[in-house]
């Protein structure tokens, strides 16, 4: 379980098939095998762990062919810059929202601009997505948990701080770059919710 607050940012170190090395600050003796972190907002699992430069730790992790379908991670390529999330532990603080690591697709950057010393982006969301998505409710971006501004459509808007732009990957976000999206768990729940209890409204064909 993850809230969308990213801790650090790692680099692809490198790529061999679907076994993916990442380069972390966290340090090495506070990972573990088995353990879960947050890569880009895709929850994986650590297969291996070795010391890193700088106190850091370069960690291994295996891909499966149904996260490459759904996620950014298909195109990451060596040098990769990715936001990183530890797993959150019991009784520390919800920064963010409730987040899973379970992507459900990739939305597409579809402009950017200042606004202040923050920068607003609109968005694209895939098309069965856009229905657990509404006005100040929230949504996990490439691992960053967002209040979602307005709605239209499959499109929505978020504002992003000068912190955010800083510290995680969101500063390099072009139009265009798709960027993995993770609905919010509650509005999911809602929506099916409501679609169990409309159809068990709707009559019942009549036996002959």
């Amino acid at each position: 379980m993850f809230t969308g607050i990213v801790s650090g940012v790692g680099t692809l170190f490198s790529r061999k098939g679907a076994t993916y090395t990442i380069a972390c600050p966290f340090k090495r003796k506070s990972l573990e095998e088995g353990a879960s972190i947050a890569f880009d907002g895709c929850c994986l699992t650590l297969v291996d762990i070795d010391k890193g430069k700088d106190k850091g730790a370069v960690v291994t992790v295996d891909v499966s062919n149904e996260t490459m379908a759904h996620t950014t991670l298909g195109a990451w390529d060596v040098g990769q810059a990715i936001n990183l999330e530890r797993a959150l532990a019991l009784g520390e603080e919800l920064g963010g929202h409730i987040v899973t690591g379970h992507v459900d697709g990739r939305a597409k950057v579809v402009s950017r601009y200042p606004d202040g010393d923050c920068v607003r982006f609109l968005l694209q969301a895939p098309s069965d997505i856009g229905r657990f998505i509404a006005p100040k409710g929230s949504v996990a971006l490439n691992g960053v948990s967002f209040t979602v501004n307005e709605v239209d459509g499959q499109r929505f808007g978020i504002n992003v701080i000068p912190y955010t732009l800083t510290h995680t990957t969101w500063g390099d976000r072009q139009p265009g770059d798709l960027v993995n999206i993770e609905a919010d768990l509650l509005a999911r729940y809602a929506a099916r919710l409501a679609q169990a209890e409309d159809s068990s409204t709707q009559p019942k064909d009549k036996k002959s």
